[in-house]
């Protein structure tokens, strides 16, 4: 791509050039949650503004098979009578369509393996903080699930006005807003996108709401807004910027929930560069929605070959990839859970959302998490642990480079 060459996230390739990895759910499309009886009992009304608990509802965290997607076609066979220029319907109305229903079923123990990796994390002694560059849209730094896992520069002074550190960006608190060019690093409603990622890697363990992967004590989140408006576009040039900021900075890890089917020299050398392990989402599909071999047909920057980079399909909870998945059995490393995916959203709120977008942040948050307290690993050991100990998972052989799915535990314990 040229230096000016847009990136996006979001449901679907549109443009030559453009791909998007990564849409939220409208306001009352939800999943379907079985009542206790179990599938098929009927279902629970889903309650997102209650202040309890919503960890029965990620699914992606501990899979108890009690969710499961309803999905509906329509079909209207159409004939054409001949020397007819235009189709009618072949039934002379309404009598010829018909409308069929798939239903899909969770499967139990289909997630990523985390409450015995929890375990582990809190019986280790030694930990170190790891600094996550989330480059995406904004994140609202407010959430209350969140406050306590914002990166702070403890060498800017807030709100004076004066480039403190002198790395040529004044107040940046937080990080840096390289779409605007400013310290406001929260632009309200468009940044839902880098909040619901920002909340599966590390919303606070209190109980309440939804459980983050990491644990925020010690895993931050350097906020780095490099997509921008209601549609999440970003140029490469944006891109490359924040990775540089990140990389000066002290990030370990970033993650990048974004994509291009158009190349760039530049950032795959930003990349390839960069002494951070990079987590990638493969994207989704094309202009239908339908997941592609990103080897034949790349996307970028899931596509480089660059040693750092771990790049994520998206699983269902039945354990076949979500349709909309890209794959690639060279070039899309390992998957993780991506769809129905509950997390935090600007505004204080919890959505679901659906995507590699979504997946991208849960391998993140397992890298994270295993190189907080895995004090012997490099950040390339965290991606070998990683990548070399997924879960086996039928179908997904000859697709992703491990076969299988993220297991959290087998890769906190990795070599031991």
């Amino acid at each position: 791509m040229n230096r000016n060459q847009r990136l996006k996230y979001g449901m679907k390739r549109v443009a030559a050039g453009i791909l998007t990895a990564g849409y939220i759910l409208t306001a009352g499309v939800f999943p379907v949650y079985a009542a206790d009886g179990g599938p098929g009992t009927g279902a629970q009304q889903i309650d997102l503004t209650s202040g309890g608990s919503f960890y029965s509802y990620q699914w992606a965290l501990k899979n108890n098979g009690n969710i499961q997607r309803v999905t509906s076609s329509l079909s209207i066979p159409i004939s054409r009578a001949p020397g007819e220029r235009s189709w009618r319907n072949s039934f002379g109305g309404v009598m010829g369509m018909s409308i069929t229903q798939t239903v899909t079923n969770a499967v139990e123990g289909m997630d990523i393996n985390i409450e015995p990796a929890w375990e582990y994390y809190e019986s280790t002694s030694e930990r170190r903080t790891v600094t996550v560059a989330l480059i995406d849209t904004s994140v609202d730094i407010t959430h209350s699930e969140l406050q306590n896992a914002i990166w702070i520069n403890e060498d800017e002074i807030p709100g004076d006005g004066i480039d403190n550190d002198g790395n040529g960006y004044i107040d940046d608190v937080n990080g840096w807003n390289f779409f605007s060019g400013t310290n406001e690093v929260y632009a309200g409603s468009e940044d839902d996108h880098g909040t619901h990622g920002a909340g599966t890697i590390a919303a606070a363990w209190d109980g309440t709401g939804i459980s983050g992967i990491a644990d925020s004590d010690y895993v931050k989140i350097m906020v780095l807004k490099a997509l921008g408006t209601d549609e999440g576009y970003g140029t490469a040039d944006s891109i490359i910027e924040a990775i540089r900021y990140a990389e000066t900075n002290g990030a370990e890890i970033c993650n990048l929930s974004l994509g291009t089917v158009a190349y760039s020299e530049e950032l795959k050398a930003a990349i390839e560069n960069s002494s951070m392990l990079f987590v990638i989402s493969s994207g989704n599909g094309d202009s239908r929605g339908i997941g592609y071999d990103i080897d034949v047909w790349p996307v970028y920057p899931a596509s480089f070959d660059s040693d750092n980079i771990i790049s994520v399909a998206n699983l269902m909870f039945d354990g076949t990839l979500d349709e909309s998945s890209n794959f690639g059995a060279a070039s899309v490393d390992v998957a993780a859970p991506g769809t129905y995916i509950l997390s935090t959203v600007s505004g204080g709120g919890y959505g679901f959302m659906s995507g590699t977008s979504m997946s991208a942040p849960m391998i993140t948050g397992v890298a994270a998490l295993v190189y907080s307290c895995r004090t012997d690993m490099t950040l390339s050991d965290v991606r070998e642990a990683i990548v070399s100990s997924a879960r086996q998972v039928d179908g997904l052989s000859g697709k992703l480079v491990s076969g299988g799915v993220v297991d959290a535990y087998a890769a906190i314990t990795y070599g031991r």
